[in-house]
């Protein structure tokens, strides 16, 4: 018990214990940034949000199943929950880009290895890329460097597997290169990488010549082994690999890899995304004109008897019918049934997706829903997003075309081989999948529903936790962002009223936190009156688009609120730097400010706005209507030629409660100015923090106990280490607070702390979602109000002291003055949230 003597009274301050936290412990921290164990988890959406290219399920151990993504890693099924487990989260910063996926493999012999193809660009924008490989199920991984880029988010990621393993000798893989490297072969399980010169169709097709993103080779799109063709412990004689080539597109092998010749009879002009062999010797093939996962108008589907060399065409819908204005994608025969086969479009943008079933090996097909009668369908599925309202987008629907979609770019889809009633298939926001899919074709119909739990794939622009209201909104890529009441579970809607694909900037009035402002880019061709800011009154609620925006913007870029709402300074992505001080009825170009500049409010002083360019800070005091450029110097100006995108940042913040208090995290290490910067006197100066050596994000969460300046959060190097750091001491110094198991890759999108829960830290990735963390040791969502009382001793002016308890789900188990524990009914009582210290009590301890 902490005491002194003031007159005749004296402070108490007791302890209060809670069931799993402690509110008196707090780390130490020594010069050298210490470390402080956190629980970290994501911020629940249900459905992932983002591309789901591939599902591969283990051909001999039921229930194992993995997926991949294109920027967000990998995961493994987990049968008990009906949940995903990512097995990515240890990709760090420097290797990132093991987080784009293209292909992955689950060993038929010894289920417990897997193997993934990782790399994210093959362009200037990425590095080499690598074979990883695990023997424990992706709970650890050991790399094999490739002389060569790898494409887990390029063009035709969809297409698959281009990763495999012999199912009759299980330590040769082959791999399927892009941009020309060919066919590579490994006869260790995966530790050395050879290239196959014998087969000399590296791929010729090239989505965009005219785009840096998509003017590379396509290469290599599947592979496949005839089992039958090997005995156990003998190498596979016969393989199928198909190329993206507008030519000849299948080659095929008969002696183990050792020669290649393009099968006899197939169809060209159009590009193989999936080949699959059934055990009836049937190969079966989706082709469309693109390589996806966004192209695609025309398709077919082939089958090759393997055994007779005949081709056949079985499409549901040819391509050169009228009918027929989408590819072919996802592809997959049941094990159980050989004559049973699925294909989805890629992709039917209008009204719908559509996926088609036969059972008679492609002889005759029917599509999970028909024309009734235009604009009536015919569905022969019922669709539950109950795991993930949002889905819908808060649209109705318009026939022919619903609201909510069975999909779209549909690059796979896969029966699970021990179950022919499980089927799931990737889509451009989540897992869809059924669990009665021998349904259809019967008067009962198949039950479509989210298969997406513990998948979190989004990129994430911008985080907000105000001090009222929901602790958590999102600015966020593709689904444009939520409004979290809880963050364990997914929310009803995204943001709509205006609705647009991405929100690249939100903010709220600090004492006004009800008032928010978002920003994106609006779809001025399906709405001309559309506008790319919206406002809400409610806390993120409710939105609606404003009045006015700036002439001829298509919207993006920042936005800040001032503290009390009065005005709103908007950085477009285009015309430049506006402001509004009647609620977004009418904009003025800001003077003083370049376009493009990052734009913050000051959180105490309703008149100040601040914005950063090019190393420049500028100051304005007139509610944005104009800046000054200040006379700091020093800030990075991240103009430095050969960065790629994600090797630059730049994250500003004033502090709540204290005007002209700025925190600065960003630059680069080629320019040599990277790191944190402070500011107290609105940014005419800024102070490098010497014991910080690279930052890239700030952000403030409620002040430690005992302290009265808020915490700092921040994605650094600190003392050579990368990581997410605390400091509850202004700077002086830091914790690590992930570890090396939770690390998400290169993670410079977004930061915030929580100001209501201390400790609480929510994490914006590109590719993971979003994370929020708590400390395992320290209470991070219970408090007590208030935490010190004074007790007068003189018996006239003795009182109860009450103290509110804000639980949050803990208990209260005791609480103790010293090392003595105090006896519930008679030292104190509890009422609710109300605990009182009877003055009998406190009239009898010593000063």
């Amino acid at each position: 018990m902490s005491r002194r003597l003031i007159r005749t009274a004296y402070a108490c301050i007791l302890s209060f214990s809670l069931v799993g936290s402690s509110l008196i412990g707090m780390p130490s921290k020594a010069a050298a940034a210490g470390s402080e164990a956190y629980n970290w988890a994501n911020v629940a959406t249900g459905a992932g949000g983002g591309f789901v290219p591939g599902i591969i399920y283990n051909e001999t151990q039921p229930n194992l199943i993995y997926a991949r993504t294109d920027i967000g890693g990998a995961y493994r099924w987990n049968q008990a929950t009906s949940s995903w487990v990512s097995i990515s989260d240890s990709v760090g910063w420097v290797d990132w880009n093991k987080n784009g996926v293209d292909a992955l493999a689950t060993d038929p012999v010894d289920p417990n290895k897997v193997y993934m193809a990782t790399g994210t660009y093959t362009n200037s924008w990425d590095t080499n890329g690598q074979i990883m490989r695990s023997s424990n199920q992706g709970a650890t991984w050991q790399t094999t460097p490739l002389p060569f880029k790898v494409g887990g988010n390029m063009p035709g990621r969809s297409m698959g597997e281009r990763l495999v393993i012999d199912p009759n000798k299980n330590s040769i893989l082959y791999f399927g290169a892009r941009n020309g490297n060919g066919l590579w072969k490994s006869i260790d399980s995966g530790v050395t990488w050879n290239k196959v010169t014998s087969f000399t169709n590296t791929g010729t097709y090239i989505q965009d010549p005219t785009n840096d993103y998509a003017n590379g080779i396509v290469g290599l799109a599947w592979i496949t082994f005839d089992k039958s063709t090997g005995t156990a412990g003998n190498a596979t004689q016969t393989i199928y690999v198909g190329v993206a080539d507008l030519g000849n597109s299948v080659y095929r092998s008969k002696d183990g890899g050792a020669t290649w010749s393009a099968v006899p009879g197939q169809p060209t002009g159009m590009l193989p995304h999936h080949g699959v062999l059934a055990s009836t010797g049937k190969l079966y093939i989706s082709y469309s004109n693109g390589v996806g996962p966004y192209d695609g108008s025309k398709g077919d589907v082939w089958k090759l008897d393997t055994a007779t060399g005949v081709w056949t065409k079985i499409s549901p819908f040819p391509s050169t019918s009228s009918d027929n204005y989408f590819g072919y994608g996802g592809l997959a025969v049941d094990a159980q049934h050989p004559d049973t086969l699925m294909v989805a479009t890629l992709n039917s943008w209008w009204p719908d997706a559509n996926i088609y079933r036969s059972t008679d090996g492609g002889v005759t097909w029917s599509g999970i829903w028909e024309w009734n009668g235009y604009p009536t369908r015919n569905l022969k599925y019922t669709q539950d997003i109950t795991a993930a309202p949002w889905l819908n987008s808060g649209g109705v629907d318009i026939p022919p075309v619903p609201a909510l979609k069975l999909g779209w770019m549909i690059g796979d889809l896969e029966i699970d081989p021990f179950n022919s009633n499980r089927m799931m298939y990737g889509t451009g926001a989540t897992i869809y999948g059924t669990n009665n899919l021998t349904a259809w074709g019967t008067s009962s119909k198949v039950n479509i529903s989210v298969m997406a739990k513990g998948i979190e794939e989004m990129a994430v622009l911008g985080l907000i936790s105000p001090p009222s209201g929901a602790h958590l909104l999102s600015a966020v890529g593709d689904v444009t962002g939520f409004r979290h009441n809880d963050i364990t579970q997914p929310p009803t809607t995204t943001f709509t009223s205006p609705t647009y694909a991405t929100t690249y900037g939100i903010d709220f009035a600090q004492s006004n936190p009800s008032q928010m402002v978002r920003v994106g880019m609006a779809d001025y061709e399906a709405d001309a009156s559309a506008k790319s800011v919206g406002i809400s009154n409610d806390g993120g609620s409710n939105w609606y688009k404003a009045n006015a925006e700036p002439p001829a913007t298509k919207g993006g870029g920042t936005v800040a609120v001032a503290a009390n709402g009065s005005s709103y300074v908007w950085s477009t992505s285009d015309v430049g730097v506006y402001y509004s001080k009647s609620n977004g009825n009418t904009w003025t170009a800001s003077a003083g400010v370049p376009a493009k500049a990052v734009v913050a409010s000051d959180r105490v002083n309703s008149n100040k706005f601040y914005a950063v360019f090019e190393g420049k800070f500028y100051l304005s005091t007139d509610g944005g209507a104009s800046f000054a450029q200040t006379a700091a110097t020093g800030l990075p100006t991240n103009v430095v030629s050969s960065l790629l995108p994600n090797e630059a940042s730049i994250s500003f913040k004033a502090v709540p409660g204290i005007e002209g208090d700025i925190w600065f995290a960003g630059g680069n290490s080629s320019e040599g100015k990277y790191g944190i910067w402070h500011s107290t006197d609105s940014g005419a100066s800024f102070t490098k923090l010497t014991n910080v050596q690279e930052a890239d994000l700030i952000g403030y969460g409620m002040a430690a106990p005992g302290q009265t300046y808020v915490a700092l959060y921040t994605v650094a190097k600190i003392d050579g280490v990368r990581g997410v750091f605390r400091s509850d001491n202004a700077g002086a110094t830091w914790v690590r607070i992930n570890d090396d198991q939770h690390q998400y890759a290169r993670i410079n999108m977004a930061i915030t702390g929580d100001p209501r829960i201390y400790g609480r830290v929510y994490l914006g990735s590109n590719g993971r979602g979003i994370l929020y963390g708590d400390p395992v040791s320290v209470s991070s969502n219970s408090s007590i109000t208030p935490t010190s009382a004074t007790f007068d001793k003189k018996t006239a002016n003795q009182a109860d002291v009450t103290v509110t308890l804000t639980l949050n789900g803990n208990t209260l188990s005791a609480i103790k003055n010293g090392a003595a524990t105090l006896v519930s009914g008679t030292d104190y009582t509890v009422s609710g949230s109300t605990v009182t210290i009877k003055k009998a009590y406190l009239a009898a301890q010593a000063i």
